[in-house]
């Protein structure tokens, strides 16, 4: 029995945007405590990126 080495981006992503987005998360909110205004901005911002991110890993899902 042979395991398949699988690479390109879909492998990656998981490991790629987790990092990048549990730095993002502790940097909002340092700036959430700096910057009360910010609050709103800052999870707009975070839902788009994060939304983003998810359509990226379906469509490489469906390629494959």
């Amino acid at each position: 029995m042979t395991r398949e080495n699988k690479t390109g981006l879909g492998k990656i992503d998981f490991k790629v945007t987790t990092p990048i987005m549990a730095v993002m998360a502790i940097f909002f909110g340092i700036l959430v405590i700096v910057f009360k205004d910010l609050l709103p901005w800052l999870v707009g911002l975070y839902f788009i990126i994060q939304g983003i991110l998810f359509f990226i890993e379906s469509f490489e899902h469906r390629s494959r």
